[in-house]
């Protein structure tokens, strides 16, 4: 009896299990060539699929990418809403974190959470902030979508900071929020050619180099 086409796979793997792997593949090349330089052919010759069956499955190259960007984008929106407007977290005791009664900044939460996130699939983050998307797409319209709610997530948190510091400027906090957007992306960058460091190391690291960059600013004050 044939197995209907629904179910059916290449070589004896399941096409839900072949469709997984033909998403990890090209959500890699996606985020580690960009948009622009990869091919559904590379894509299928890494899966171990013909170029016409990636066609059947999921479309034209830009659908593809659809495919990879809607649950990376749902994931790290996921993340960071969940540590900007979540319950604040104790801080474990470090030596650069004090007490564990101490309040885990938010910055530090969201950063953990985005490495969490993108454990496992690290290059995904290049995926959704990826330059190489064709201008007026529906690619790069839902990038921006994420990108958007995103960085709205972010204007608040990086508001709120700078009205502690008493600063209240539009353009202060567009500023921070643009600042803090690079931050991540050089961060992410770092850290896919680290590959041994944890999303539990890095957001220690990070606390370390935050505590650093707060004792260079307050001795360039004095």
């Amino acid at each position: 009896m044939t197995t209907p086409p629904s179910k059916a796979g290449t070589k004896g793997v399941p096409r839900a299990a072949r469709e997984r792997q033909v998403l990890d593949v090209a959500t890699e090349e996606f985020g580690r060539r960009g948009y622009e330089a990869t091919t559904v052919a590379a894509v299928a010759t890494r899966v171990g699929v013909t170029k016409p069956l990636l066609h059947h499955y999921f479309g034209s190259k830009q659908d593809l990418y659809l495919a990879c960007l809607n649950p990376v984008g749902d994931r790290l929106l996921h993340a960071v809403r969940t540590a900007v407007t979540g319950p604040a977290s104790a801080v474990q005791p470090t030596a650069v974190t004090g007490p564990a009664s101490a309040v885990q900044p938010t910055a530090l939460r969201v950063l953990h959470a985005l490495f969490t996130a993108l454990d496992g699939q690290r290059e995904a983050w290049f995926v959704l902030y990826d330059t190489t998307l064709p201008p007026d797409s529906d690619a790069a319209r839902r990038a921006a979508y994420y990108r958007r709610a995103i960085d709205d997530l972010a204007a608040t948190g990086t508001a709120d900071l700078l009205r502690t510091t008493g600063s209240s400027d539009p353009l202060d906090a567009d500023a921070l929020a643009y600042a803090w957007r690079g931050l991540c992306t050089a961060l992410v960058r770092w850290w896919v050619s680290h590959p041994d460091e944890s999303p539990e190391a890095m957001a220690q690291r990070c606390a370390r180099l935050f505590a650093a960059g707060r004792t260079l600013l307050t001795e360039a004050s004095e």
